[in-house]
């Protein structure tokens, strides 16, 4: 284990004498974590940065790691690594494996293979770089070392020559930032990031959610900070939890005062490239499209909704790079696709044109945006300027055939306007659970064999409105009737539709919230038995599940340690009455609940009146992320509201 000696020396960056010490400790270490249940133990995780006066960054990765199980030999049979070529550039540098038997195996990183990365959606020319183990055992000790230099967003240019180490050079000249996440797969004995800058940089960074061993030093000429930590386990994450961003060790660094000079920065690269000049074929239809709109808002709303129903997503090379720069207008409305940025891009051109004042905004769909200005963004939206001269933040691809203009699936997100005055860093508000109800309301009645006859009519708004909608929006119409009939069989295999009443033009989802009413028959709805009967609520029993993101939220979790997410803030209303055959009388206790909490709000009743039995169930999901102490709340009134749906039992 010569070579692990050696290269582990270098990186703790300590004598000959301690590093013999050192590999001892580190020996026994793996032996203790051995003992966990893994597939393979990692020696070492470390990373090695020298940043250059122009924001360039070499890196050096290397990790060694021992296989333990044969499904840890076949998991990593072979290495990959991701990279931008127009940005960036790695090779191997060696790979040895240490064979339990004692035998030494050094592969010939000339054939490692480097070819473009699997891609969905977008397709960039992104590459890896591969090169197979082969056939490991258990005990195998396998290390490798990887070179690489650039970053990771690109500038869009011209004439950027494959060969000229300029395309290395951050868009943001001079500025460099990491995003170093600290949590791991597999058992981990020491992960170590190291990062050197020219004396006269400035940076600051900040430990989240974690504690590590850090420190900066001068040596030769050079400011040298260090951050490690020991014995690192897998992190235990939990179910619906929010993004492990926000949940597990990570180091932020940056070089970048604070964010209004990203924003005045993103501002002008897009200005100075002319990403939202006229077009005047686009000028046209923007024209048309406002054309008898009398106030901002209907303007506003008219060219998000074209944009977004519009504009293709799918993301091809359209130039030299790929990153802050937003193509022109002319590019994006003549080809009518891409992604996020070319959207957006088009409607703020759109905006302009039609007189508004508007811009690019970077944001995290997924994930918080932490004070350290790193670049921790994923995502382009638009920003317009009202009236009373707020900023309004506008998202066009996430909101094709909905009636948001923002989508709420992104409240509580940060984001970053590139305006001209600069601006920190924002984020967007928690939308009223009423903005997204469903409602489901049924009329029902249950004849003495069990059969169940009835209505019920949905109707929905915001993100509601948008899943239940979806089928006529995006879907062929021959599948309509198919799709209405698929929620009653969710109910039960021997449900019949009997009509379906969609009300006005389901596809024309900018003039009202949704509404369909069903008539139905379902057969043994009711399990019959001496003069008894039991049935669920029709509106409890796998109605729009879909629509109902919070089912999928494991509520039989106790306690939580982290905070976890919903698909969005959503209020939930279920009325049903049922009609008894003569002389039935529900035995079953009658309920009703009520309570508030920071994360949710639940009032429920279910009784007899008459012949009929009443169900009334309302539960309010007051936002998308939730914090630890949401928990308690939300937990109670989700298992109120589910408990409405057991079974009813009536005597005759």
């Amino acid at each position: 284990m010569k070579r692990i000696f050696t290269v582990l020396s270098c990186v703790l960056l300590a004598s000959a004498a301690m590093s013999a010490q050192t590999w001892r400790q580190y020996e026994a270490a793996a032996a203790g974590l051995a003992s966990q249940d893994a597939d393979c133990v990692v020696l070492l995780d470390s990373t090695s940065v020298s940043v250059e006066p122009t924001g360039q960054g070499s890196f050096t990765v290397y990790r060694a790691f021992r296989v333990q199980t044969p499904e840890g030999a076949l998991a990593n049979r072979v290495i990959k690594y991701d990279y931008d070529p127009l940005t960036a550039f790695a090779e191997f540098k060696y790979v040895t494996i240490y064979r339990s038997s004692g035998e030494v195996e050094h592969l010939d990183v000339s054939e490692a293979l480097d070819y473009a990365a699997p891609a969905r959606m977008i397709y960039w020319g992104a590459r890896q770089i591969m090169i197979e183990t082969g056939a490991l055992e258990p005990g195998d000790i396998v290390e490798y070392e990887i070179a690489k230099k650039g970053f990771t967003y690109a500038l869009l240019t011209s004439g950027v020559d494959a060969e000229d180490d300029s395309r290395f050079i951050p868009p943001m000249r001079g500025q460099f930032y990491d995003i170093v996440p600290f949590w791991c797969a597999d058992p981990t004995v020491r992960k170590v990031y190291q990062v050197s800058f020219p004396m006269e940089k400035d940076v600051q960074f900040q430990f989240y959610q974690g504690e590590c061993a850090s420190s900066m030093r001068f040596e030769d000429g050079r400011k040298v900070y260090r951050f490690a930590v020991n014995d690192v386990m897998p992190f235990d994450s939990e179910p619906n939890m929010v993004d492990l961003f926000d949940a597990a060790p990570k180091l932020m660094m940056s070089t970048t005062p604070d964010w209004k000079e990203k924003s005045l920065w993103f501002n002008k690269v897009n200005e100075d490239y002319g990403s939202f000049d006229a077009y005047a074929p686009a000028q046209k239809k923007v024209d048309e499209l406002i054309r008898g709109k009398e106030t901002e808002m209907e303007k506003i709303a008219v060219l998000t909704h074209w944009v977004a129903d519009n504009i293709r997503y799918s993301g091809i090379t359209m130039g030299k790079g790929e990153g802050y720069t937003l193509h022109n207008t002319q590019m994006n409305y003549t080809d009518r696709c891409g992604v996020c940025k070319d959207i957006a891009g088009t409607l703020i051109s759109f905006l302009r044109m039609a007189g508004f004042e508007a811009y690019p905004a970077m944001t995290m769909a997924g994930s918080r945006v932490e004070s350290i200005p790193a670049d921790h963004f994923n995502h382009c939206v638009a920003v317009v300027k009202l009236s009373d001269g707020t900023y309004m933040p506008l998202d066009p691809t996430w909101v094709p055939f909905c009636r948001e203009l923002w989508s709420s699936a992104e409240q509580q997100q940060n984001y970053l306007p590139g305006v001209p005055e600069g601006s920190d860093l924002c984020l967007t508000p928690v939308s009223a659970p009423e903005n997204h109800y469903v409602r489901i309301k049924a009329d029902n009645f249950l004849d003495a064999d069990g059969t169940l006859k009835g209505t019920f009519t949905i109707s929905a708004e915001g993100q509601s409105d948008l899943n239940v909608r979806r089928i006529f929006t995006t879907g062929f119409r021959s599948e309509w009737r198919n799709t209405m009939e698929r929620q009653l069989l969710n109910i039960s295999p021997k449900a019949r539709l009997v009509s379906v009443d969609y009300g006005r033009n389901p596809k024309d989802y900018q003039a009202a919230p949704i509404s369909i009413t069903f008539r139905y028959e379902i057969p043994d709805y009711a399990l019959v038995g001496d003069g008894t009967m039991l049935f669920r609520p029709l509106v409890m029993n796998n109605l729009y599940n879909s629509v109902r993101s919070y089912l999928r939220i494991n509520t039989s979790l106790e306690e939580r340690r982290y905070g976890f997410k919903d698909g969005c803030s959503r209020l939930v209303e279920l009325d049903e009455t049922i009609s008894l055959p003569e002389g039935y009388v529900m035995v079953s206790a009658p309920k009703s609940d009520e309570m508030q909490g920071n994360g949710a709000d639940f009032c429920g009743s279910l009784v007899q009146d008459g012949n009929e039995i009443v169900l009334h169930n309302t539960l309010a999901l007051k936002k998308r992320v939730y914090e630890v102490s949401d928990w308690e709340s939300f937990r109670n009134a989700v298992n109120a509201h589910k408990a409405y749906g057991e079974y009813v039992v009536v005597k005759k």
